[in-house]
């Protein structure tokens, strides 16, 4: 486990409380606003910065227990820090680069190699280049491979396509998942872009101000009532695990199932048998009493009501119970009151939209 619980006050008058456990594989997301306390937090991980009290264990090796009076030095910790900007010698070529990421490990903790580090990153053909000849993600591959020869026991990621384009940003994503996916490596990846949290995540510690609102699995937080201030009311919904079951060539469609039913979308760039992560959002679902009829939605999944929470302003927030899956929904309050909306009640889930990770990063008219 990743074990962090400190304080930290800076000059100013911002103050940094959190305290979460997480696994140590994986990606977990640092997710907030700028200013939340993202990067402080991995700074005192890596040891940059140390906080007032608290403690920080990593795998059972304690980094820093203020009680006891532990403060591992920053080299000892063994960390991998991946920031914004990727910070390359320019008087090196990539692999001199890389190489000097290798000689800060000692011969005998050497478990991940120079040629595997290459082809994961497809780094291969910029060896002999220099930098500033290289594209945003290109210096960032180069940037990784340099952290990962190192031979951390953790990797830390701040940020890491921050400063990137749209286009930049979806030639490095597939490599991040095959770091994540190959090297068994746990990583702390701050981001305040969602889109990249749902796609590389698999826990997610949540932030706002200082203060951390919740951290667990992924699907869990992000259905969550308390992360309306950190995702704002129109990005609160629902992540599905689904499985591509079939492919309809004639329409583009394809159908993917997940443990409440099947959701129908524009077609995916996965065969069947694949895995994909679906997202929801709470304002892309309708409730019905009756099944429709004569609807362009097709979509349609029978539900059960369990918890309607009214929010201020016009709108509530429904838990609904869909098979196995619990489905968030955002409805008017007005709407609550002329449908009788209540726990237990049968009702009818309209799935209007889905985003799926892996084929495009938008949301996807689902409701063909």
């Amino acid at each position: 486990m990743i074990e962090v619980e400190f304080r930290l006050a800076r000059p100013g008058g911002f103050t940094l409380e959190c305290g979460f456990a997480v696994p140590a594989r994986g990606v977990t997301a640092l997710f907030g606003r700028s200013g939340a306390g993202k990067t402080t937090i991995i700074q005192a991980v890596a040891g940059v910065v140390r906080p007032d009290a608290g403690r920080i264990v990593v795998d059972g090796e304690v980094f820093f227990d203020s009680a006891r009076g532990i403060d591992v030095p920053i080299e000892a910790r063994r960390v991998g820090y991946v920031f914004q900007d990727s910070r390359l010698f320019p008087h090196l070529k990539v692999e001199g680069n890389l190489r000097y990421g290798e000689r800060r490990s000692r011969a005998a903790e050497r478990r991940i190699g120079f040629d595997a580090v290459v082809d994961l990153l497809g780094i291969g053909p910029l060896l002999a280049r220099r930098p500033h000849t290289l594209s945003g993600g290109e210096r960032q591959r180069v940037a990784i491979g340099r952290a990962l020869l190192a031979q951390p026991r953790l990797l830390l990621m701040d940020e890491p396509l921050a400063a990137l384009d749209g286009a930049r940003k979806a030639e490095i994503l597939p490599y991040l998942e095959r770091l994540r996916d190959t090297m068994g490596l746990p990583i702390l990846y701050v981001s305040h872009a969602l889109d990249e949290v749902l796609r590389l995540a698999d826990t997610l510690v949540a932030l706002r101000e200082g203060r951390q609102v919740a951290a667990g699995p992924l699907a869990q937080v992000m259905s969550r009532p308390d992360m309306l201030p950190v995702l704002g009311r129109f990005d609160l919904g629902t992540l599905l695990d689904c499985e591509v079951v079939r492919h309809d060539a004639a329409y583009g469609l394809s159908t993917l199932a997940f443990s409440g039913g099947e959701l129908r979308v524009p077609q995916v760039e996965r065969a069947v048998g694949g895995k994909v992560r679906a997202r929801v959002r709470a304002r892309d679902v309708a409730i019905a009493l009756a099944k429709p009829e004569g609807v362009s939605v097709s979509n349609l999944l029978p539900a059960v009501v369990e918890e309607v929470r009214a929010q201020e302003g016009p709108y509530a927030d429904i838990a609904l119970r869909v098979g196995e899956t619990q489905l968030a929904a955002m409805v008017t309050r007005e709407s609550v009151e002329r449908l009788g909306l209540r726990p237990g009640l049968p009702v009818w889930a309209m799935v209007k939209s889905v985003a799926v990770e892996g084929s495009r990063p938008e949301f996807l008219d689902a409701g063909l």
